[in-house]
């Protein structure tokens, strides 16, 4: 018997307006209110919407056979709060069901993991509050921004009491063994391993609409015969791919809808075919460990780190931001710790690779800059009067200081 695990990434940041040096010190409004807003009702009315309604009548129409996981960041549910209500209220419906699971991840979507583990753990515990207050579910399953994963992730993920974690099951990790089945990270105890068949989720995520690839058009009954193919020699398929993949990524006019609406009762035909959420999807049987030193993503084809490390001004900026984390949190200004975590969000560093750039890849996907420097340069502006708020914040502590030891002398 083989089930399918299909889990969506849901994120939208805050993108940055365009901060310049002769803001520094005049203003401390750093993110761009109107953009945000433009992409957040256009991505909801293409993407978020209508899948989340296909997605509804489907769960309904199999009687709770289908199910579908999701990760939604924390800024990205408080901007469906302030620009798309009506989202979150449908994300609430699906959560209703008993059918949609939603998972553990860094609120603001960051690469704390990488460099702090203090404001890692703080975005995670954030982030599982607002599930909790929002759908109801404490998340059991845990995944990092851009599955990014190693095993020290895992043991630190398993110490925070997840029962399981996702990575990309990339050929150099895997090797000679399948992504699907279910594994234990090398030096855990309990917590599971779900690797993403990168295959068989590119093939929706990224190939659908490509009518240079082979195998276009991508039918249902094409697709149905590849995953009966797994049968009997894997239990678990994991298609991980981003929510945006329906209607934005894959526009309505490739097909995509009819495809998501069909595939399921195509899927189900087989007597041996299931749906499971994340969770059930952890409980299969382990396989085996799995030992993964390096870190591992699902960017690029390298699915490494260099999307958001790859050159000097990346390294600058993260060094930048995350060297001054004492300061900020020992400010006690509630506002510009918002803003310092803001900051954070992985994309603000994706925009500044500058690999591939030239071609129009998906680094240029709801990117707001021409130009990685353009980014880059807007950031370390921010960043700067970041730095001058809190020089001002302990002048001011300073002098409350000086006046009450004169009032007491």
């Amino acid at each position: 018997m083989v089930n399918l695990c299909m889990y969506f990434q849901v994120h939208q940041p805050y993108r940055l307006g365009k901060y310049q040096v002769f803001d520094i010190g005049e203003k401390h409004e750093y993110f761009d209110d109107k953009k945000n807003r433009e992409i957040m009702r256009k991505v909801s009315e293409k993407c978020y919407l209508p899948t989340n309604a296909a997605l509804l009548d489907l769960i309904k129409k199999h009687g709770g056979k289908f199910k579908v996981s999701f990760s939604i960041s924390g800024v990205a549910l408080e901007q469906f709060e302030k620009y798309a209500p009506e989202v979150l209220e449908s994300f609430k419906e699906l959560a209703k069901t008993g059918c949609v699971e939603f998972l553990g991840e860094t609120y603001y979507h960051s690469l704390s993991f990488l460099y702090s583990k203090d404001e890692f753990k703080k975005q995670i515990i954030k982030h599982r509050h607002k599930i909790m207050t929002l759908f109801g579910q404490r998340p059991a399953v845990f995944r990092n921004t851009e599955l990014i994963y190693n095993n020290e992730l895992a043991m630190f993920i398993e110490e925070m009491g997840y029962k399981a974690i996702l990575a990309e099951g990339a050929d150099h990790i895997l090797e000679w063994r399948s992504p699907n089945f279910v594994y234990k990270p090398r030096h855990c105890k309990d917590i599971r391993l779900l690797m993403k068949n990168y295959k068989l989720s590119d093939d929706i995520a990224f190939r659908f609409s490509n009518r240079g690839w082979k195998e276009w058009p991508l039918t249902v009954d094409k697709y149905s015969r590849w995953i009966n193919a797994v049968n009997g020699n894997g239990e678990v398929i994991n298609l991980f791919m981003d929510y945006e993949t329906f209607g934005e990524h894959q526009w309505e006019d490739t097909g995509i809808f009819e495809f998501l609406k069909v595939l399921p009762g195509e899927i189900l035909r087989h007597p041996d075919n299931g749906f499971v959420t994340v969770s059930e999807a952890a409980k299969q049987t382990v396989r085996g460990d799995m030992d993964i030193h390096s870190v591992v993503s699902w960017a690029d084809l390298e699915r490494d780190l260099s999307a958001w490390v790859g050159n000097m001004m990346q390294h600058s900026a993260l060094n930048e931001i995350y060297a001054i984390e004492g300061q900020v949190l020992s400010s006690g200004d509630e506002k510009l710790i918002d803003d310092w975590r803001k900051l954070q969000t992985s994309d603000h560093f994706y925009y500044m690779c500058t690999k591939y750039f030239s071609d129009g890849d998906v680094h240029k996907y709801f990117n707001p800059y021409d130009s990685p420097y353009d980014c880059f340069i807007a950031y370390m502006n921010v960043l700067n009067d970041i730095k001058l708020r809190l020089k001002l914040g302990q002048k001011e502590k300073g002098a409350v200081c000086t006046e009450a030891t004169i009032a007491e002398g």
